[in-house]
């Protein structure tokens, strides 16, 4: 019963990607209510790859979770204007684009911010798995 309640609601759900080395392999981060998910192996690409398959993920799994209004967070200022702008209709110009496309019409009503990366809580966990 909570879950459905909380799934109503507007909820902020952060992502985040990155690859060691740049290009390399992938890995991303969701944290949603205060719990983390990583995905790891996702393949291999740059830094512009990791953080479109990060809010590929984080729509996925606002998705699975149930949720009604999601509002992404992150911290990749050109994925989400480019995702913004296929939101209002703009044709996607590559293949993660197109993909973020076809979801973010499927549901959940999706809003995207961009928030610096000190305050990107993914962000926060990723670079947590790889201490200087």
């Amino acid at each position: 019963m909570e879950h459905r309640a909380l799934s109503k609601g507007r909820v902020k759900l952060f992502f985040d990607g990155g690859c060691r080395p740049n290009p390399g392999m992938i890995e991303a981060a969701a944290v949603l209510r205060g719990v983390t998910w990583y995905f790891d192996d996702l393949g291999r690409g740059d830094n512009r790859d990791a953080e479109w398959l990060a809010l590929l993920r984080a729509v996925a799994l606002a998705r699975e979770q149930g949720l009604v209004q999601v509002t992404l967070l992150g911290d990749a200022a050109e994925v989400i204007a480019q995702a913004r702008a296929m939101q209002q209709g703009a044709a996607p110009m590559h293949a993660h684009a197109a993909r973020f496309q076809a979801l973010a019409t499927q549901g959940p009503r999706l809003t995207l911010r961009w928030i610096r990366r000190a305050q990107n809580l993914a962000g926060i966990a990723l670079a947590a798995r790889h201490p200087r």
